[in-house]
């Protein structure tokens, strides 16, 4: 039987400027963006398209990337709680059982998709005057590699973790085990920073650090296999005439990121929602299955009609 590697992962918030804090998981968002928007430049670029219509094009995708990832959560993952408590849903706060707060928790991939496609019909229509696909085969590229970057802003966050394992990759998620309060209260330690580093090094807290299994980092599974997505699609713009194929380069995109997701998510802990009343298989793989079929569509019927006006 192999070995897990018993690493103990147990990151800083993010970098402490002082008076400021810089979230991990925040700055993994910026990255993205910034990188999707030099992609995106690149693109317009070689498509002689003005560079003023990629500020709208910027502005409509992150707005339509967070605001459609909570809602995505909420509805597809969370929705009996957010029911009852529906001024949570676009506040960082929580009230109940006290008020705390705690940040936008909660983010879904499939609800991003939705968005986005939807943000890039109005956006095509209102803005660049082409057709939507025209623009979906190209966006898909940014997306691609800012799918990377959320994915490791997740590992930072210890969130959206695998099963036990015993296999060679296995990491121990100390923060998902305890709970800043959970760390506190069993280390007699004020300061959960603290707390967290006592129980991951003093062998006092041998005990504690006993009960953290090693896991899955299924963050890095996806986070490795969107590098062969962005790969795959970056290349067949930039040296192929796959962009001529109208609805191809979108196509191939969901089918091969919700794929990745498809099988990753049997290595994952459950995150809830509809996989409790159709069973089988989990929330996550329900709802990459039509993406995939989409998908599917838009590659046969590009292959079969390729010059499609785009």
């Amino acid at each position: 039987m192999t070995q897990p590697l018993n690493i103990v992962w147990n990151p800083s918030e993010g970098i402490d400027l002082g008076f400021f804090m810089i979230r991990y998981y925040s700055l993994m968002f910026v990255v993205a963006f910034g990188l999707g928007w030099f992609l995106m430049k690149k693109i317009f670029e070689r498509e002689h398209e003005s560079l003023e219509k990629l500020d709208s094009l910027f502005v409509w995708t992150v707005l339509a990337t967070l605001i459609g990832a909570r809602l995505g959560h909420v509805f597809f993952y969370d929705w009996e709680y957010f029911r009852n408590h529906l001024m949570e849903i676009f506040l960082p706060f929580r009230f109940e059982p006290e008020f705390q707060f705690t940040g936008f928790q909660g983010l879904a991939s499939h609800g991003a998709a939705v968005a986005i496609i939807l943000a890039m019909y109005f956006y095509s229509k209102k803005i660049l005057k082409r057709s939507m696909l025209w623009i979906l085969d190209r966006v898909v590229i940014p997306v691609a590699s800012g799918a990377i970057f959320v994915r490791i802003g997740n590992f930072m966050n210890s969130e959206i973790i695998g099963n036990d394992t015993t296999s060679a990759f296995g990491i121990r998620f100390l923060h998902d085990q305890f709970s800043k309060s959970e760390a506190v209260n069993a280390t007699q330690i004020a300061n959960p920073k603290d707390a967290y580093n006592a129980i991951a090094t003093d062998p006092k807290f041998a005990d504690l650090l006993a009960q953290v299994p090693a896991k899955h980092p299924t963050q890095l599974y996806e986070a490795f296999c969107y590098i062969f997505v962005f790969a795959i699609l970056f290349f067949l713009y930039w040296k192929t005439n796959a962009r001529l194929k109208t609805g191809f380069l979108f196509g191939l995109f969901l089918v091969l990121l919700f794929v990745v997701r498809f099988i990753v998510e049997f290595v994952k802990e459950s995150q809830g929602g509809i996989e409790s009343s159709l069973g089988y298989f989990s929330t996550g793989q329900w709802l990459s299955i039509p993406f995939i079929i989409i998908g599917l569509f838009f590659i046969i019927r590009a292959q079969r009609n390729p010059l499609a006006e785009s």
